[in-house]
C-alpha cells in the first residue's frame, strides 16, 4: 500500500515563536465525559493501545526484537511509516499525515526503546551486584519487564509497574490467557483493587500496582506494598508525568524522593520548545482531547532539569532523541536501521526528534559513565 504523502514540516521553522497566545502556564482542565463521550482518563489509557500497535510494527519490520509484542495487540499488525517506526510519534492512526490531526504526542518506537533501554541497563550495571528495584509509572502494557526478568541477574531485580486499575486488570488478563507469558510468570497473586504480583521463572519479583498517581501524598502517604526503600531504585516515567498537572507531577517525584534515599529518575517527554511545531503538537493533542497540563511548565531541557533538581536529585542530565541517535547508536546499527525501509525525510525527522527528550537525575545511585559523559556534553552545549 502506498504511503500517505508527508507534509513539509520544515516550513514550520519560519513561522516564528509561539508567544502571544493567552493562557500559557495556566492549569488546563480536560473536557468532561459528557462533552466528548469518553472520560479523559479513558482517553489517556487508550494511548497505550496505540503504543502497542506501533511497537508491533517496529518488531515486524525488524527494528526491534520483541517476542512479546504480539500478545498485546488484537487483530492483524498495522504497518507504520518509516519515520514513525524509527523513532517518532507513538500513537498515530494515519502515519505522518496524522501529525496535523491525530497524534498523541508520544515518541516511539525504535529510538524511544533504544534510548530508555540504554539508560536502564546503565542503572542496573553501575549500582553493584546486589538487589535493585525499578518502578515504572504509567507503564501500560510495556514489555520491558518481560525482557528484563528473563536476563541474567534477574534474581536481583524487583520490578514494579504502576497504572490505572483497568490497565492493570487488562495486563493480568493477557498474562493469564497467553501461555508464552504464563511461562514467564509461573505464580500469580491477585490482590484487592486490581493489583497483582508474580514470581518470574528466573527469579526476582514482579508487582503491578493499580494506583492513581494523582492520589500520591494525599490518600497515598506510604510506599505501596512490596516497594522497598532500602535498595537502589530507578523511577521510570515514559510519557507519564506529562499527563499530570505540575503540582501532581512534583508530588510524585517528591514522594518517592522523600522515601527512597538511593534513587535515580529517568523521564521521557515531549517538549513544546515554544516554536511552531511545538504549538502544532499541543494543538493536535487538544483536538484529540488529550491534555498534558505540565507541558508548558517543562517546555524545554532546562525546565526538565530544574524539575529534577527541585525534587532533590543532585546529578542531572538530558539528551534529545536527535542526540541519542547520533551518540548512543553505533554506526553499524544506524546503517542497519537505515536499510530497513529507507528514510528520505531526514530533516523532518530531525525536527521531530528535537522535540523529545530523555532526562535523568540521580541521588545516592548512578547511571555510570553513559550519563556522566552525556550530561557534561549537553550542559556545556547550553552555555
Amino acid at each position: 500500500m502506498a504511503a500517505p504523502s508527508i507534509p513539509n514540516l520544515l516550513s514550520l521553522r519560519g513561522s516564528g515563536r509561539g508567544g502571544g497566545r493567552g493562557g500559557r502556564g495556566r492549569r488546563q482542565a480536560g473536557p468532561s465525559a459528557s462533552s466528548t463521550g469518553v472520560s479523559p482518563d479513558a482517553t489517556i489509557q487508550g494511548t497505550d493501545t496505540d503504543a502497542a500497535v506501533s511497537r508491533l510494527s517496529a518488531v515486524e519490520l525488524g527494528y526491534l526484537e520483541d517476542p512479546y509484542a504480539r500478545f498485546f495487540v488484537t487483530g492483524p499488525p498495522t504497518r507504520r511509516l518509516p519515520i514513525i517506526n524509527r523513532g517518532l510519534y507513538r500513537g498515530t492512526k494515519t502515519a505522518i499525515t496524522s501529525i496535523r490531526t491525530d497524534t498523541d504526542g508520544h515518541t516511539g518506537t525504535y529510538m524511544r526503546t533504544k534510548s530508555l533501554d540504554a539508560m536502564v541497563d546503565a542503572f542496573l550495571s553501575h549500582n553493584g551486584p546486589s538487589l535493585k528495584q525499578v518502578i515504572s509509572l504509567g507503564a501500560g502494557t510495556d514489555t520491558r519487564p518481560l525482557h528484563m526478568l528473563q536476563k541474567p541477574g534477574a534474581q536481583n531485580l524487583i520490578y514494579h509497574e504502576v497504572d490505572f486499575e483497568p490497565t492493570c486488570r487488562r495486563k493480568l488478563a493477557i498474562t493469564q490467557s497467553s501461555p508464552g507469558l504464563h511461562r514467564i510468570f509461573k505464580d500469580l497473586s491477585i490482590h484487592d483493587g486490581g493489583s497483582w504480583s508474580a514470581e518470574p521463572s528466573k527469579g526476582g519479583e514482579y508487582h503491578c500496582h493499580a494506583l492513581d498517581l494523582r492520589s500520591i501524598s494525599e490518600s497515598i502517604t506510604e510506599l505501596p506494598s512490596h516497594i522497598r526503600s532500602d535498595v537502589p531504585t530507578l523511577l521510570l516515567s515514559e510519557c507519564c508525568l506529562c499527563y499530570l498537572t505540575q503540582q501532581d507531577s512534583e508530588n510524585v517525584l517528591n514522594f518517592f524522593s522523600s522515601k527512597i534515599h538511593s534513587l535515580a529518575a529517568l523521564l521521557y517527554e515531549p517538549m513544546p520548545l515554544h516554536d511552531a511545531f511545538g504549538d502544532m503538537m499541543v494543538s493536535n493533542l487538544k483536538a484529540r482531547h488529550i491534555y498534558m497540563p505540565s507541558l508548558q511548565t517543562y517546555k524545554d531541557q532546562q525546565g526538565q532539569l530544574a524539575r529534577l533538581r527541585h525534587s532533590g536529585f543532585d546529578s542531572v542530565g538530558y539528551a534529545t532523541i536527535e542526540n541519542t541517535w547520533d551518540k548512543w547508536v553505533d554506526e553499524k546499527e544506524r546503517e542497519r536501521v537505515d536499510c530497513l525501509e529507507g528514510l528520505d525525510e531526514v530533516e523532518e525527522w530531525k525536527l521531530l526528534a528535537a522535540h523529545y527528550v530523555v532526562v535523568w537525575g540521580a541521588r545516592g545511585a548512578t547511571f555510570g559513565p553513559l550519563a556522566d559523559r552525556n550530561q557534561s556534553a549537553e550542559i556545556q552545549g547550553q552555555k
